[in-house]
């Protein structure tokens, strides 16, 4: 069994144009680091004309799904019935996307049938990574 999950997702960025741009982006789930979600913006569709990764808590973006969550650089709240806005603050600004529910739940429900939730802390190998930071110092 894979031990991760990418699934693209198409962002629709929320610009003060009338038309919305669509970006691709993609949802990232990795077991060996099971209380994380990554969302990446391949280069073309950034500021910056680089690859932008934002890594944030799954429990956030499930939250998000059911009402405003996130008071820091990530924040998630439905948008009507079938969307999902998820905003990016950064110093050089604040990125807002939506994406389809529909996508999101089929995202989480994966990531869930690999580590289920409330069960990440059994994924974690603390002495592993102790031993990693100890040999680093």
């Amino acid at each position: 069994m894979s031990t991760v999950i990418e699934q693209p997702v198409e962002a629709r960025l929320v610009a003060a144009a009338p038309r919305m741009p669509n970006i691709p982006a993609t949802l990232h789930y990795d077991r060996d680091d099971p209380f994380a979600v990554r969302m990446t913006f391949p280069a073309p569709a950034t500021l910056e004309g680089v690859e932008v990764c934002w890594i944030f808590a799954r429990e956030l973006l499930a939250a998000g799904l059911r009402g405003p969550e996130g008071l820091g650089d990530v924040r998630v709240r439905p948008y009507g019935y079938d969307r999902t806005v998820l905003e990016f603050h950064a110093p050089e600004g604040t990125a807002v996307v939506h994406v389809r529910s529909g996508e999101v739940r089929r995202f989480l429900q994966a990531t869930s049938d690999l580590v289920p939730t409330g069960l990440e802390h059994l994924r974690l190998d603390l002495d592993h990574r102790l031993a990693e930071l100890m040999r680093d110092a």
